[in-house]
């Protein structure tokens, strides 16, 4: 780094991706910085810059060590940074520069989770926490118990009609308790404190009203007629309900809001849609599947404008999954019961190929290059309208 480049992020202050900090900076507090930059986005701590951003250097020649064996002894897992010291207006400068996390989540060694919060850090919440674990793969949201719940809120036909179609058995013909134990076995229930309760997957695949337990659950979709989110709003819905019947509705909602431009083919005229709504299909079921369901009150928008669509699902990516590995098929169950059931109802053909589908397909019909990005606590996948 620069001696320019450093005395610009001075200038510019903390903010979510850098702190100041004094030389004398305890261990303990340097632990919990260091912790609160791996839990999220990663970012720069300078040593030698108080809280107004005056330079006041450091002169411990043993610093580095210092700030290594606090990443070693007092951050677990342990965090591997980067360490440079730099001359500015004269006084030394240490940068310390923290990666995003790929072993979340971190914790100190008095076993507390820190995140960063705009410029300062805090304790990770109950919800926050239970994200940390989310993204890491060691917990799966999809599977965990809903409170309040009881078989009473599952749609027993539609549980019978799946089992009888994959499972070659009529649950109708099984006793109370044998029900029971077989939702139990499939995950749709789950024991929690005494009594038998839905799990999140089992509302959103066969509940009757997932909504009334899950209100973060289902798409807003929203029509504009232009390229900006304040032009003119055409067409405005909220559909609900179980996955595979938002999944449908969704298709139907995007069909009748798309244009059918015609070109003539010799002597006869032929109509197309302006997106493949095998397309579509595959980028409302990906959103559906693996958007990170612990958010809650926030669900799925799909944004339709003249020149694209796009689909922002709330939920970063999981730790080892990056956009560069989606483009060639490697993927991560972050809901492995949805993934399960989806595929076993034929609206998942193979998990990892939808995107390189999606990909492969805009590019024959000559269209921009579908684009996928994270932009805040929202995965964002944009397909542009091609040029007919």
């Amino acid at each position: 780094m620069t001696v320019e480049e450093v005395k610009n992020i001075i200038q510019n202050g903390e903010n979510s991706y850098i702190e100041f900090k004094e030389e004398e900076i305890k261990a303990k507090e340097l632990a919990e910085e260091i912790v609160a930059f791996s839990n999220s986005e990663g970012g720069i701590i300078l040593i030698g810059v108080d809280d107004e951003g005056n330079i006041k250097g450091i002169k411990n020649s043993k610093l580095e060590e210092t700030v290594m064996n606090v990443c070693r002894n007092n951050c677990i897992p342990n965090v591997i940074p980067s360490y440079e010291s730099i001359e500015v207006d004269g006084k030394t400068i240490a940068i310390i520069t923290i990666p995003k996390g790929l072993n979340k989540p971190y914790y100190t060694s008095d076993h507390k989770y820190y995140i960063r919060v705009g410029t300062t850090k805090r304790i990770a919440s109950k919800e926050e926490l239970l994200r940390l674990f989310e993204t890491s793969g060691s917990l799966h949201y999809d599977i965990s118990p809903v409170e309040g719940t009881s078989i009473n809120d599952l749609n027993i036909d539609i549980i019978r009609d799946y089992f009888m179609k994959y499972n070659t058995f009529d649950l109708f013909e099984e006793s109370k308790e044998s029900i029971e134990r077989i939702l139990l076995n499939a995950d749709i229930l789950k024991e929690y404190d005494g009594k038998k309760v839905c799990t999140v997957g089992g509302l959103l695949v066969f509940g009757k009203n997932p909504e009334k337990y899950l209100p973060q659950n289902g798409v807003s979709f929203a029509h504009f007629n232009g390229n900006e989110i304040t032009d003119e709003l055409i067409d405005k819905k909220i559909i609900t309900g179980r996955i595979q019947d938002v999944a449908e509705q969704l298709m139907v909602v995007i069909k009748n809001n798309m244009l059918t431009p015609s070109v003539i083919n010799g002597l006869k005229r032929e109509e197309r849609e302006e997106y493949p709504m095998i397309v579509m299909r595959e980028a409302i079921v990906n959103s559906l599947v693996h958007r990170n369901y612990s958010i809650s009150g926030s669900k799925i928008r799909v944004l339709m404008y003249n020149d694209r669509i796009e689909f922002r699902s709330p939920g970063r990516l999981p730790n080892t999954v990056t956009i560069e590995k989606m483009k060639i098929g490697v993927s991560y169950a972050r809901n492995p019961f949805l993934v399960k059931y989806m595929e076993n109802m034929r609206y998942i053909d193979q998990l990892g190929r939808g995107i390189p589908m999606i990909l492969k397909k805009m590019k024959e019909l000559g269209a921009r290059e579908p684009l996928l990005m994270e932009q805040g606590e929202e995965f964002i996948l944009t397909i542009y309208r091609p040029d007919f």
